[in-house]
């Protein structure tokens, strides 16, 4: 019996251990170099990930120290699992929202089954992963095509907003839909908080300018610092500023959190969809990182990790995370290149809620919103939106209608639109694949496009075709159409249809009748039809349906050349 070669093998134990767990390929081979590298970047990380998970506990509508349950164990969990060695997993802001969205409608924010629900639903959303992984679905994120997803996040992003204002103002939060809101803060101007508009604006103020003026310095935590002072020297809560207040010192109360049957129902479709977006957007700020650090990115793998992180931020009263870009990028600013990052961050957090909590007591509630105004706007890039309406009007339409549904129908409805609009664009791209009349460069054997290389030159009688796609049941009426029209619209008449077959890789049943309808289409004109470089799938099932016997074997070339010479020698007397 012959031996397997080396790679039919099974893999060896260290292999299957990397799979499993990623952080056993590198972390051999870390340097001490590199380690201190990494230890530095946690720290700098730890100073935005305090600050961000405070304030996006307000978009979720728990505790703020519920914020800071979230980040150890989904942190860890990720550090160990995931393939990623810069992807910092943690509070995100679209998350958050929808996660509010989801719960809202079952419990007040701020009460105990709120605070239940919240974290049954970040354990619901690590089942999901950890289910999608298991059963290797890394390529759903797919089904959102990137301008769809910029548009919805973006119209998350505005709605956060627009959701943090009152408490800027310190005024009240109206309820319903977007616009709804935005009348109620119209409406509740002249009742703002002059003091409360102060903090705010000084708040906003530090976080923009700061950043041009002390570069190096955490932005982030430097506001909340001073924020902190400034309502402790000025006594300012007594004055009426809304002030965090007294926040729980400890661990999380670890434990799972105990849904209804009832209520797992009612929170499925938003984990589904929290899954979906929250992938795409961490998958998407891995592969980014991944073409700086070099490193592999496996999505399946990624699904798992993001399933276990997702466990532990339920398991610890926590709320869900996913891959932030912000904490990515100062990762990467601050020369981090492992998870060791993200191991650091967990610890300082724990030290954190061990230790620190008694000094944000007097954390203003405007800061906090700042906080997120501040991370929501930096996240809106309008050269994107400039570039993408420069490059493709179609794709700038997708985004638009997404960013406008969110606006007008709501975040769930807004979402579906854009789920609804990925797929209808994949379908109509399936449909409607480009093709080509193909021409000759002048002295060579090479073929263009006319289109793009108006120098080529033509065969007068020959009109050569290319469909740039598989030839299925979808795009088979485009496929005869287009070349309709251009024999409609050559200026010679034609007499034969050479079809360059290379792009065409597969085909059914519905594209085998189609071309046998139009050959025989093309006969009652008095053109034949021919075919170069066809695949041998293709060629195969053209064998077994009997078209090539229809066709007429010779009516096939190996090459372009071929057939245009073929032609040639046809047309001499």
């Amino acid at each position: 019996m012959p031996k397997a070669s080396p790679s039919a093998r099974a893999p060896s134990a260290p292999g299957i251990l990397q799979q499993i767990l990623p952080l056993t390929a590198w972390l051999p081979h870390a340097s001490s170099a590199g380690l201190q590298r990494d230890c530095i970047a946690g720290l700098a990380i730890w100073a935005l990930t305090v600050p961000q998970a405070l304030a996006y506990a307000g978009i979720v509508g728990v505790p703020p120290v519920a914020g800071l349950y979230a980040v150890p164990l989904a942190m860890i969990a990720y550090a160990f699992f995931g393939t990623s060695r810069t992807l910092s997993v943690g509070p995100d802001s679209a998350t958050a929202l929808i996660s509010a969205t989801t719960i809202g409608t079952l419990a007040a924010a701020g009460t105990q089954e709120h605070m239940t629900l919240t974290a049954g639903l970040a354990a619901l959303v690590g089942g999901c992963f950890l289910l999608f992984g298991l059963l290797r679905l890394g390529w759903v994120a797919n089904f959102l095509a990137t301008p769809v997803l910029k548009g919805f996040t973006y119209g998350l992003a505005v709605i956060i907003i627009l959701g943090q204002i009152p408490k800027l103002l310190g005024i009240e939060a109206g309820k319903g839909h977007f616009f709804q809101q935005l009348w109620a803060i119209v409406i509740h101007l002249p009742q703002a908080h002059p003091m409360t508009v102060i903090v705010g604006g000084f708040s906003l103020l530090l976080l923009f300018g700061l950043p041009h003026l002390v570069p190096k310095i955490p932005t982030s935590l430097a506001t909340v610092i001073l924020a902190i002072l400034g309502v402790s020297l000025f006594d300012l809560a007594a004055q009426g500023v809304d002030v965090v207040g007294t926040i729980q010192t400890g661990l999380p109360p670890f434990a799972w959190p105990v849904i209804s049957w009832e209520q797992l129902q009612l929170l499925i479709p938003g984990a589904l969809t929290i899954a979906l977006v929250g992938y795409a957007e961490s998958i998407a700020v891995a592969k980014t990182s991944a073409e700086i650090t070099g490193e592999e990115i496996r999505p399946n793998q990624e699904l798992l990790a993001l399933g276990l992180a997702n466990l532990g931020a339920g398991l610890s009263a926590g709320f869900v995370g996913m891959g932030s870009l912000s904490r990515g990028s100062v990762i990467l600013a601050a020369g981090g290149r492992s998870q060791i990052v993200s191991l650091v961050n967990a610890i300082l957090v724990i030290l954190t809620l061990l230790a620190l909590m008694p000094l944000f007591r007097n954390l203003p509630q405007a800061t906090l919103a700042a906080l997120v105004i501040e991370a929501m706007v930096r996240s809106l890039k309008l050269a994107y939106v400039q570039k993408l309406r420069r490059i493709r009007i179609e794709e700038f339409r997708l985004f638009a209608i997404a960013f406008l549904g969110e606006l007008f129908l709501g975040v769930f409805p807004g979402i579906a639109l854009g789920v609804i609009l990925s797929l209808l664009q994949m379908i109509r791209r399936g449909s409607y694949p480009p093709t080509a009349v193909l021409g000759r460069s002048p002295g060579t054997e090479l073929y263009f496009d006319r289109a793009t290389h108006p120098e080529v030159e033509t065969i007068p009688g020959l009109l050569i075709y290319r469909f740039d796609a598989i030839l299925a049941f979808a795009n088979a009426p485009h496929f005869a159409d287009q070349l309709r029209r251009y024999i409609n619209q050559t200026e010679s008449p034609v007499q034969q249809v050479l079809i360059n077959a290379e792009t065409i890789t597969e085909i059914d049943t519905t594209g085998i009748d189609q071309i046998l309808r139009l050959q025989q289409e093309l006969n009652g004109q008095g053109i034949t039809l021919a075919f170069a470089r066809i695949h041998s799938r293709v060629r195969g099932m053209l064998e077994r349906s009997g078209a090539i016997d229809r066709i007429g074997m010779e009516q096939f070339y190996d090459s372009i050349s071929d057939g245009v010479h073929a032609f040639i020698n046809a047309q001499k007397p």
